[in-house]
């Protein structure tokens, strides 16, 4: 299980507050943050390399693991994009259409782990 740094009342609150057209840098942070620690739960693993800068970086997906260097399989997104994806607010297939994503690897397809919510339905 991920280590929390951020309690889920406060997670799902700035998310909340995100959604109703809030984007001061804390609410930013707070939300991305909260998650990444919400996608490395729901996929456990070391294979993926999430990064949103400058907000936060988690890994997730059970396979292969890297120790040193750039990770193989890694995705690279802005804040503002990775709350769309993880929240339902867009689909992975048209923020990747749109460049809004930079995914390498052959595991950086989060497709099946987004949005969150769904993704915890399904375990």
């Amino acid at each position: 299980m991920a280590r929390r740094r951020i309690s889920p009342e406060k997670g799902r609150a700035a998310v909340l507050h995100w959604q109703g057209g809030g984007s001061d840098r804390t609410t930013l942070a707070t939300a991305v943050r909260y998650l990444l620690e919400e996608l490395a739960e729901v996929a456990p693993g070391n294979s993926v390399e999430v990064r949103v800068p400058p907000f936060g970086v988690t890994q997730c997906v059970e396979g292969p693991t890297h120790s040193r260097g750039t990770p193989p399989n890694v995705v690279e997104l802005a804040p503002q994009t990775w709350l769309e994806l993880a929240t339902g607010a867009t689909d992975w297939a048209d923020a990747v259409a749109e460049a809004r994503v930079s995914a390498s690897g052959t595991r950086a397809d989060l497709s099946a782990l987004l949005p969150l919510n769904a993704a915890r339905r399904s375990r």
